[in-house]
């Protein structure tokens, strides 16, 4: 078959991009032609691109990380110049994307109306998606929670052939919306991880996220001090930190999660990287990513690597010592085993 995958593939953030690229090559890989469905909005690449050189607004990047944001940028460019594109469509008129057999929507945030340049697009719900068949693939309303959804969109969602989510928040909204509880899968990352070559480089616990909190950002390194490593922050200025890799491309994201001693984060994929890696994890709530990182840690009994501000300061020494659990090892095999059958019936067209 041909499948089209609809997702947010262009945005300069590491997860958007090895979601969508860890999807299309796990369909790829069971013998469909696999395609990235190439939209294109000049209002979603301008937001897009104003952030990517200014992420963390209100503070403004110095001339300096400008041009290392923008190095950033160009190799997120090729990188997405690399991917398996379907011919360019517009964003908002889905009736001229090229036909596919099956359209799946979906990693990343597809259903979160409150997105910020996303949000309430009708395409990431099925709308006028010239397939016979549309289904989701771990699609998520990030930290959009409610209990009512507006009649057209809950109408959207009964139109589509089959719905899996990645997180619990998101299934309880579409049963609340659709009467059917939807199957809960794994984000592409933990399905299909992604294999790249570890950074080869001396020791060093990595750092991803902005406006870390400082309490973490003082345990983090005080952690990484008592062991002798440096602490790296990729993708993102962390003053704190003792090295800044701001220029970070995906491939070299990977590379930097691979080669980690240990990761702290904030963010859900810097969760996902950290244990299909094995590494060590301590993960900080915020406020924008509080319910993805909560939903996956329970799914994955993977709990105790979340902390907070009240807990004592030397839990987060020890969570960047300790690997990850066989429990939540096997938990991960068992889910990817389960996420791999919906997969395969979805695109047999069973699901």
């Amino acid at each position: 078959m041909r499948v089209g995958v609809l997702t947010f593939h262009r945005c300069i953030n590491y997860g958007s991009y090895w979601q969508a690229r860890c999807l299309v090559e796990a369909i790829a890989a069971r013998g469909h032609h696999a395609v990235l469905l190439d939209h294109h909005s000049r209002a979603v690449t301008s937001r897009e691109w104003r952030y990517a050189f200014q992420p963390l607004t209100p503070d403004r990047s110095s001339r300096a990380d400008v041009a290392r944001y923008g190095r950033k940028l160009r190799k997120f460019i090729a990188a997405f110049d690399a991917l398996p594109l379907s011919a360019p469509f517009d964003l908002d008129d889905p009736a001229a994307m090229p036909p596919v057999d099956l359209a799946v929507i979906g990693s990343d945030e597809v259903l979160n109306l409150s997105h910020p340049w996303y949000g309430g697009k009708p395409i990431f719900w099925g709308e006028g998606i010239p397939a016979p068949r549309v289904v989701t693939y771990a699609a998520s309303f990030g930290n959009y929670a409610a209990d009512f959804v507006e009649p057209h969109w809950a109408e959207r969602l009964r139109a589509l052939n089959a719905i899996s989510v990645r997180d619990d928040n998101s299934r309880g909204i579409v049963a609340r919306a659709t009467g059917r509880a939807p199957v809960l899968v794994l984000d592409p990352v933990l399905l299909n991880p992604p294999q790249v070559a570890p950074a080869d480089e001396a020791p060093y616990v990595l750092v991803y996220g902005h406006h870390i909190p400082d309490w973490f950002a003082t345990r983090v390194q005080d952690a990484a001090r008592a062991r002798g490593l440096r602490t790296v922050s990729v993708g993102y200025r962390n003053d704190w930190a003792d090295e800044q890799r701001l220029d970070a491309g995906p491939g070299d994201f990977a590379a930097l999660m691979a080669g980690a001693r240990a990761v702290a984060t904030t963010y859900f994929h810097g969760c996902c990287f950290a244990l299909v890696n094995g590494k060590p994890l301590a993960c900080a709530p915020s406020d924008y990513r509080w319910t993805k990182v909560r939903d996956l840690t329970a799914l994955l009994g993977a709990e105790r690597h979340l902390t907070f501000e009240d807990r004592d300061p030397f839990e987060v020494s020890a969570l960047l010592t300790q690997p990850i659990s066989n429990s939540v090892q096997a938990r991960i095999a068992d889910l990817r085993a389960q996420s791999a059958a919906w997969l395969d019936a979805a695109l047999a067209g069973r699901a």
